[in-house]
């Protein structure tokens, strides 16, 4: 039995294609979004994804809250979920609960300053990340 190789890689760039046009159009549909809980949620994932990445470069941060963000990172981006995607609602509800638990673990050990400048988000959503135990202010407040 023959493999027909270049049918396999037109069909394996056909769907690549398709998944990446997707993508755009989720991320374009998602900044049209209003204030408010549903651009929250579509925010969040995304913002989490590029602090841990963020972070995994800073020298500041110690090596096992950058192990802690490589997991999120890779936990989000792998295939294998302990729910299918494809669930509504629940579906996606493992990858944010791996990532805010990761997260948290590893926002333990960062100092504040370089978790609220990799934080690409709306501040308030840190502080339902961090559960409200950090201030996340810009600028430290003088007292």
């Amino acid at each position: 039995m023959d493999v027909d190789w270049a049918a396999w890689l037109i069909g394996l760039a056909a769907v690549a294609a398709v998944w990446l046009v997707l993508c755009v159009v989720m991320v374009l549909l998602a900044r049209r979004l209003p204030p408010g809980l549903l651009r929250d949620i579509a925010e969040f994932l995304p913002a989490c994804v590029t602090t841990a990445r963020r972070l995994r470069r800073s020298p500041a941060v110690p090596r096992r809250a950058k192990v802690a963000l490589l997991l999120a990172v890779i936990w989000v981006v792998s295939p294998i979920d302990l729910l299918p995607e494809f669930l509504p609602v629940i579906g996606p509800l493992d990858d944010v609960v791996a990532v805010v638990l990761l997260l948290r673990y590893a926002a333990r050990s960062i100092p504040r300053d370089q978790l609220v400048a990799a934080w690409p988000a709306e501040l308030r959503l840190l502080d339902l990340l961090l559960d409200g135990r950090r201030r996340t202010d810009r600028e430290p407040k003088s007292q």
